[in-house]
């Protein structure tokens, strides 16, 4: 029988359905590609903002209309925050949250028998161990994730992710040094590190993010490391000098910032100040010369004025992100910001995005052009075009070069000699290595 994914949402979720699929094909299914038939449908969902629940339904109804008789499935933060709404929707066959992806098999085999709907949405409780899990490949992809930490206690005012991912837990250092051997030896070069609260890697162990690091980069089959998205106030300069002395280490760092206004951040309960996020990126770009700086913004916060967008807007210029991904404010039930006084409209919300993100494309035109004349070794991940394929630097730079040959998962030395508008445009050298 053949069974496909869809998956919404962040690298962790990413990383959950290869786990989920790499069981369903051990227990017997065949992978399909979207445009073929399916036996099975499975929708791995998001709740961060509202239109992760939209966008879930969208993608079962979608899947259904395209495979009428297939089993139907709903799984991720969305059925896990919001259970009752998501029991009720009745084209899912199968609803299952965060915590209980390993049932997903087992379930599907007994949907089959007996055509009785599921629901098994397990909640979350304080002192739940790390769900054991392992990928060994990602279906077309050059880079492989690792999800290393699950769940998130630091509760912002606007977030629902506590509630649908539970408290922080860990992977044990045995399992990580394991499974990275076994990407390795699938011939992976490149390690993303990821988790629903990265740097609280090890709380729980007393272990830290930094001894995950470690681990990592001295599996000698593993040439880059990179970190998915960090809470700043964790990068102490202690920290940061720990992770500089890994030479495998990507100076690419995701700081999630949310708001450049003090008044703003302390709605949200974000743990530092503007001022305390300015020098770590300058902490950072010391001990990392060169580092790419990416980071989210969220504007029309509750209460959020023109004024403290304004503050926000003159930081994001200030700190020269090397790309930023705007969004507007999403209200959550459940959340403490959801019931906040001075909520901003949606017009207001759109006008705001409008010149954010055209004030962090300025900011990401001026990091490209300051890449041109580098050579760097760039890991290629597909072809952009006919004859243009397209990759990233240790940086997270993105490259396309002219080859008239395949080069997809090839590491190669490329000099950057033109910045467009979202990426710089190389020349090759001689093929470092190859997948």
């Amino acid at each position: 029988m053949n069974v496909t994914f869809h998956t919404l949402g962040c690298k962790v979720n990413q990383y959950e359905s290869e786990a989920m699929l790499e069981a369903m094909v051990q227990g017997g299914f065949r992978e399909t590609a979207d445009h073929e038939p399916a036996d099975v449908v499975v929708v791995n969902s998001c709740a961060v903002t509202a239109t992760g629940a939209q966008k879930a339904r969208q993608a079962l109804r979608r899947a259904k209309r395209q495979n009428p008789g297939a089993v139907m499935v709903l799984t991720g933060c969305w059925p896990q925050a919001f259970p009752l709404e998501a029991e009720e929707f009745a084209d899912a066959d199968i609803v299952l949250g965060t915590k209980n992806r390993g049932a997903l098999l087992s379930h599907v085999l007994d949907y089959l028998s007996s055509k009785q709907r599921i629901v098994d949405i397990a909640p979350h409780e304080t002192g739940d161990a790390f769900e054991k899990m392992q990928v060994s490949a990602f279906h077309g992809r050059t880079r492989a994730f690792l999800k290393i930490e699950d769940g998130c206690n630091r509760f912002c005012s606007y977030c629902i992710i506590p509630y649908a991912r539970g408290r922080v837990r860990s992977k044990p250092l045995s399992d990580i040094q394991a499974e990275v051997k076994e990407l390795a030896s699938h011939g992976y070069k490149e390690i993303v590190l990821a988790g629903i609260n990265l740097p609280a890697y090890g709380q729980d162990l007393g272990l830290h993010l930094c001894d995950a690091v470690e681990a990592v980069c001295e599996e000698p089959g593993i040439q880059r490391v990179r970190l998915s998205s960090l809470e700043p106030e964790q990068l102490t300069e202690d920290v940061i000098a720990r992770l500089q002395k890994q030479e495998k280490l990507c100076p690419q760092f995701h700081l999630s910032l949310q708001s450049g206004c003090d008044a703003t951040l302390r709605r949200m309960n974000r743990h530092y100040s503007a001022d305390e996020y300015r020098q770590i990126v300058k902490n950072l770009r010391n001990a990392f010369p060169g580092c790419a700086i990416t980071t989210d913004i969220m504007v029309g916060f509750a209460g959020e004025t023109e004024e403290e967008f304004r503050e926000s807007l003159a930081f994001a210029e200030e700190i020269g992100f090397a790309k930023v991904h705007v969004f507007a404010y999403s209200r959550r039930p459940g959340t403490k910001a959801y019931d906040a006084p001075d909520q901003v409209s949606e017009k207001v919300k759109e006008e705001r995005s409008r010149r954010m993100i055209a004030c962090t494309l300025r900011t990401q035109s001026e990091f490209l052009k300051a890449q041109v004349g580098r050579t760097e070794e760039v890991l290629f991940e597909q072809a952009a075009e006919e004859n243009v394929y397209e990759g990233y630097t240790r940086n997270y730079t993105p490259v396309r070069v002219f080859s008239a040959c395949p080069i997809s998962g090839q590491v190669l030395q490329v000099k950057l000699t033109e910045a467009k508008e979202q990426f710089c445009f190389g020349e090759m050298s001689v093929p470092k290595k190859s997948f």
